[in-house]
């Protein structure tokens, strides 16, 4: 044999070995449970969460207190009754964006003007309309 005869044939022995090895690796990767993912988790663990649990682990009490009465970056939330709906609040806690263009929200961006609302969009509905529930029952 010729000397790149040889290497040629080197480089094939290597390449059949590295194709094994990773036949054998993705074998044992098939056989192991795969590991849920992130959004998988999140709706498993929200879904044993009361609505003062989400509330708290969505960071709404970082912009509208504690008591979500209000502070200088959000506004009360004991009023929600006085302009909300169920439904209606479900859809602007997942896309707060669409309702920007009322009278309102024009307010509000004009007293919080470096502050805006996240959407829920990734939340699962049922977590958000048990927000909305307890947003909406709250006595203040």
């Amino acid at each position: 044999m010729t000397k790149p005869q040889i290497w040629v044939a080197a480089v094939l022995v290597l390449f059949l070995l590295l194709f094994l090895l990773e036949e054998n690796t993705n074998r044992s990767d098939e056989q192991k449970k795969p590991a849920p993912n992130m959004s998988t988790q999140m709706q498993q663990s929200s879904q044993s969460k009361t609505a003062e649990q989400l509330v708290s682990s969505l960071g709404c009490t970082g912009c509208h207190g504690a008591d979500l009465a209000g502070t200088k970056m959000a506004p009360n939330l004991h009023k929600v009754k006085e302009f909300w709906s169920r439904d209606k609040l479900i859809n602007y806690l997942r896309n707060p964006s669409s309702f920007m263009a009322s009278d309102r929200f024009k307010n509000y961006k004009a007293q919080y003007p470096s502050v805006m609302m996240p959407s829920f969009s990734n939340i699962d509905v049922k977590e958000l309309g048990k927000i909305a529930d307890y947003l909406l029952e709250m006595k203040k």
